[in-house]
C-alpha cells in the first residue's frame, strides 16, 4: 500500500502520515465515513434509531419450491423430491428440511411473490442495491450503483462510532455490493479478514485451518506504542496549524481521525470480532460450522453497533453454493444432493440466530433477511440433469424476522406450479424502500453519479405495508 497515493478524500500530507501508520489495517477512509455520519445526524437525514440488519445472502439463488413455497399436490417433476410440513401458522406449509423454522413461523414473514425478473448473479447487484439497472451484463455502469447497505452507512451510519457501519463476510467480491458512486469509504468492512474463522474449500469441506484476523494486525516493525507516538506527533503539528485555522475544520478533522484510530485499534471492535470471548455454551449452541460462526459474529457485531451485516452463505467463489443446476453439473449439485445438505444447516443457523436475539431482548432492533438473487425453474431436469433447476428470475421467495415488524404471515402467492406470481408482487425497489424506512432514511434521498447527475436511492418501489412500516 502506497502511503503517498491519494485516494478517497485524502487531501494533505498530514493525512498521508496517518495512512502510513494504519497501513495493513484497512478502513483508510474511515475518517471521511465518520465525518459523513456526523453530518447526516446534524442535518436530520439520519434518525439514529439504533436499528440494524443481518442479511443472510443465499448466494446462487435458492429454489422457492424446495424451501418456502412447496407445491405438494403437483407432479414429482414439479414439486421436487421433498415433502411439505405444517408450520406454526395454520394452513401454511414449508419444506420438510426446515422443521425448526416451521415450528416458530409465527416469528417470521415469508414473501412468496418476489419479482426477480431483472436480477442476475455474479455480480449479485440488483437486490443488494434495490436498483433494476444494477445488472452488469446489461449495463456497464451497474457496478457503480451503491448497495443498500452503503446508503445506510452514509445516511444512517453505525450505531456506535467505535464500529464500522457496514460489515460483509464474503467469499468473493462478486457476491456482495459495494459503495459505488458513494465512494470507497462506504464499501463493506471485510469481516472475514478481521476474525478467526474456519477455512472451507470450494465444495464445503473444512480444511482444519483458520483465518488470522490480519486486519487487526499491525504491519511489521510498527507496534501499538509507535503508532500512538505517531499520533501524538500529528497532534503537535495540528496544534500549530490550529492557531491559523479559523473555520474549525482542523479540530473536526482531528476528531474523526482519532475515532478511526480508536475503531481499528480500540478494544471494542477487536472484541466484537473475537469469538473466544463468547460463552462456551452459546458457541456450542450455534455450532462449529463456518456459516454458524459467522452468524454468531453478526449478532456480536450488531450488539456492538454495526448497522448492516451481510453474510455470503457460499463455499464457492463463482456463482454460489445455492446454484443447484443438477447433480451432473459440479460443484453445486442438484436438489437432492446439492440443496438437501444445505437446508438443515441453514434452518439451524437462522432459528438459532433469531432465538438468541430474542432471548437477549434484541430481536426488535435487529431485522434478519434471508434471500438469494432469484428463484429456480418450476420443472426439474434442466441442462440434462435429473433433478436440477435452472435460474428463474420470474419469482422467488424470501424470509424475514425481527426488527419490531409485523410477522406471523405469508405475503403474496404464486400460481399452482410455483413458476409465476399470482398476487402481490414485491420488487427490489420495494425491499430497498422497506429497509430505508426501517432505518429512518428519507425515501427522497439522492446521491450524485460521476457526472454529477442526481439519482434516487429508491428505484420504483415503496415500503412493504404488510410489515407495519
Amino acid at each position: 500500500m502506497n502511503a503517498l497515493t491519494r485516494e478517497g478524500l485524502v487531501v494533505s500530507s498530514r493525512r498521508n502520515m496517518v495512512k502510513a501508520s494504519l497501513a495493513g489495517l484497512a478502513g483508510l477512509s474511515l475518517p471521511a465515513l465518520l465525518r459523513s455520519r456526523a453530518q447526516a445526524i446534524s442535518t436530520g437525514t439520519s434518525s439514529q434509531n439504533n436499528k440494524s440488519i443481518i442479511l443472510l445472502w443465499m448466494t446462487g439463488g435458492p429454489s422457492q419450491i424446495d424451501t418456502w413455497d412447496p407445491k405438494p399436490d403437483r407432479p414429482l417433476n414439479n414439486r421436487g423430491p421433498f415433502q411439505a410440513i405444517k408450520t406454526k401458522l395454520p394452513g401454511v406449509y414449508v419444506c420438510e428440511h426446515l422443521p425448526k423454522q416451521a415450528a416458530m413461523l409465527d416469528k417470521f414473514t415469508v414473501i412468496r411473490s418476489v419479482d426477480a425478473k431483472f436480477s442476475n448473479h455474479e455480480p449479485n447487484m440488483v437486490f443488494q442495491t434495490g436498483n433494476l439497472d444494477a445488472e452488469p451484463r446489461l449495463n456497464r455502469e451497474a457496478s457503480r450503483y451503491p448497495s443498500i447497505a452503503s446508503v445506510v452507512a452514509k445516511h444512517h451510519g453505525g450505531n456506535s462510532a467505535s464500529m464500522p457501519p457496514y460489515v460483509g463476510f464474503y467469499r468473493s467480491p462478486s457476491h456482495i455490493a459495494f459503495g459505488g458512486y458513494l465512494g470507497q469509504q462506504y464499501d463493506p468492512f471485510q469481516g472475514n479478514l478481521a476474525s478467526k474463522l474456519p477455512i472451507y474449500d470450494l465444495v464445503g469441506s473444512d480444511s482444519g485451518k483458520k483465518t488470522k484476523a490480519e486486519l487487526f494486525q499491525l504491519p511489521k516493525g510498527l507496534d501499538m506504542q509507535r503508532l500512538h507516538d505517531r499520533r501524538s506527533l500529528l497532534k503537535d503539528i495540528d496544534r500549530i496549524r490550529r492557531d491559523i485555522d479559523t473555520s474549525g475544520s482542523m479540530v473536526a478533522s482531528d476528531t474523526f481521525q482519532q475515532q478511526a484510530v480508536d475503531l481499528l485499534l480500540g478494544g471494542k471492535a477487536r472484541e466484537a470480532f473475537d469469538l473466544t470471548l463468547e460463552p462456551t455454551d452459546v458457541r456450542d449452541r450455534y455450532g462449529s460450522h463456518l456459516w454458524c460462526q459467522q452468524a454468531l459474529l453478526a449478532r456480536r457485531l450488531v450488539e456492538a453497533g454495526v448497522a448492516f451485516v451481510t453474510l455470503d452463505l457460499s463455499y464457492h467463489t463463482a456463482s454460489g453454493t445455492w446454484d443447484n443446476h443438477g447433480d451432473n453439473i459440479p460443484p453445486y449439485g442438484g436438489i437432492s444432493k446439492g440443496l438437501k445438505p444445505l437446508l438443515p444447516l441453514f434452518d439451524h443457523l437462522l432459528t438459532t440466530l433469531v432465538n438468541d436475539l430474542d432471548q437477549r431482548g434484541r430481536l426488535d432492533d435487529v431485522l434478519i433477511i434471508a434471500m438469494g438473487e432469484f428463484g429456480r425453474t418450476p420443472m426439474m431436469g434442466t441442462q440434462g440433469s435429473t433433478d436440477g433447476r435452472d435460474h428463474w428470475p420470474n419469482v422467488m421467495s424470501m424470509s424475514l424476522a425481527g426488527g419490531g415488524l409485523r410477522h406471523g404471515q405469508v405475503i403474496g402467492a404464486t400460481e399452482k406450479d410455483g413458476g409465476s406470481i399470482k398476487e402481490r408482487p414485491v420488487s427490489p425497489g420495494d425491499l430497498a424502500a422497506t429497509i430505508y424506512r426501517y432505518f429512518g432514511v428519507p425515501l427522497s434521498t439522492q446521491y450524485a453519479d460521476n457526472q454529477g447527475r442526481p439519482r434516487n436511492i429508491v428505484d420504483q418501489g415503496s415500503p412493504i405495508a404488510e410489515l407495519g412500516l
